[in-house]
């Protein structure tokens, strides 16, 4: 049964990485690969009643997710219809590619601690369409706010779901871990942007303004503001949500959608019904992009299979006998999170060592946190905000292996070292 489902997940894998090649949508290769792997898993079973359970368990995770995407994006969506991203385009004259490289890049870093990787991933890449025309210009800067977001979200609590479940697991402190990891996660960045920097030259080329929402409806200053700071004002908020009602955050997200909503409904409300739909929910919903979601679902459902048949427990274990070191396992684990999801290996690294063996805020959790929050940048598909990034500008697997993959991992040794160094110190 293991056997099958590693080999299932490899050509799962494998045909997500040759979507182009083969002709077939990455959201289908990963929905008949997590499909696969359960029915695989059951069918070997000697208690499907255990595994159905697990399943429903796994759901239940990742619906939460699913409607975080799917939330966020419809937001930034209704900011966009409403040409919201126009209020801060409009202020960004600058086209030189390596200014405006770094300019994207730190406004990324330093959004990621408060919104979240996926979600200021979603932001900045719409935010990148309007500042850009050119397609290949556009998947530089996509693969670099890729970078700055995984790393900017590696030293807040709230910033990497990797990092908030050791904090809600009390591996780690809030305070500590931005003391700690705010160096190694800037170095992490401010390496491969040099180097890319380097790369760059000349200047960008704008799109042509598209002010989506006044084709059919005449948009005031006035609402346009209020979508914008609104709907920046609810992502910013589903943090703090969280923190004082302990619901997770796709219910921040949720509460905030449907408050938006009820503010664009009275602020048209009057208008013709053609106008009014335009510029509605029901018609930002239509314009988000489902097969990404569906992709999400389907790797989601593999890496949860691999988990439940205890593959990646048996992958930590033996890391841990076989390496021993703590910053090298740290570092495994990391690019290991590139390959298949950091939240089930940082689940699996705590139910491997215990408070007692590593006590909070121990330079092992902190360690892992920057690992395995900065370690999926190395392929597109290794992290949620690479997942997000892939599915809204159709990035090709091996375009992102090319160009980007080398400076995410000299970006995550850079910071890696960094942060040894730091403790040598």
């Amino acid at each position: 049964m293991i056997t099958a489902i590693i080999i299932v997940f490899i050509i799962g894998y494998a045909a997500i990485a040759l979507e182009h090649g083969i002709g077939i949508n990455k959201a289908a290769s990963a929905l008949v690969t997590g499909v696969l792997c359960w029915t695989i898993y059951i069918v070997a079973s000697s208690n499907a009643h255990i595994v159905s359970e697990q399943l429903t368990e796994h759901l239940g995770e990742l619906s939460g997710i699913l409607f975080f995407l799917l939330g966020a994006m419809t937001i930034v969506e209704l900011i966009d219809v409403h040409d919201g991203f126009n209020i801060i385009t409009d202020r960004i004259h600058q086209t030189n590619k390596r200014k405006l490289l770094w300019i994207v890049s730190f406004i990324t870093f330093f959004l990621s601690p408060v919104l979240d990787n996926l979600t200021t991933t979603i932001v900045m890449v719409s935010l990148i369409r309007k500042l850009m025309k050119e397609r290949e210009d556009r998947l530089v800067f996509v693969g670099m706010v890729v970078i700055a977001a995984n790393a900017g979200g590696a030293w807040s609590p709230i910033g990497d779901v990797t990092t908030t479940m050791l904090w809600i697991g009390g591996q780690i402190t809030a305070a500590n871990i931005i003391i700690q990891l705010i160096l190694p996660s800037l170095v992490c960045l401010l390496v491969p942007l040099a180097v890319l920097s380097l790369q760059l030259k000349g200047n960008v080329a704008r799109p042509e303004v598209n002010h989506t929402g006044n084709q059919l409806a005449e948009l005031s200053k006035r609402q346009q503001f209020i979508v914008f700071f609104s709907g920046v004002l609810i992502l910013i908020l589903v943090p703090v949500f969280k923190t004082l009602t302990h619901l997770p955050p796709y219910m921040g997200i949720l509460i905030g959608l449907g408050l938006l909503w009820i503010i664009t409904e009275i602020m048209h409300g009057g208008k013709p019904e053609r106008e009014k739909h335009h510029l509605s929910v029901s018609h930002a919903l239509r314009k988000v992009d489902s097969p990404s979601i569906l992709f999400f679902l389907g790797i989601l459902l593999s890496i949860a299979a691999l988990q439940s048949t205890g593959i990646l427990s048996s992958v930590a274990d033996w890391m841990a006998t076989k390496i021993g070191n703590e910053n090298i396992i740290a570092v495994s684990f990391g690019l290991l999170s590139s390959i298949v999801d950091n939240v089930p290996l940082v689940a699996a690294a705590q139910g491997m060592y215990s408070l007692e063996q590593y006590p909070t805020d121990h330079s092992f959790w902190e360690f892992l946190a920057y690992t395995t929050g900065t370690g999926g940048s190395a392929l597109i598909i290794g992290s949620a905000a690479g997942v997000a990034a892939m599915g809204m500008e159709k990035i090709n697997f091996f375009w992102y292996l090319k160009r980007i993959t080398l400076l995410a991992l000299l970006g995550f040794f850079s910071g890696a070292g960094v942060y040894i160094l730091q403790k040598l110190l």
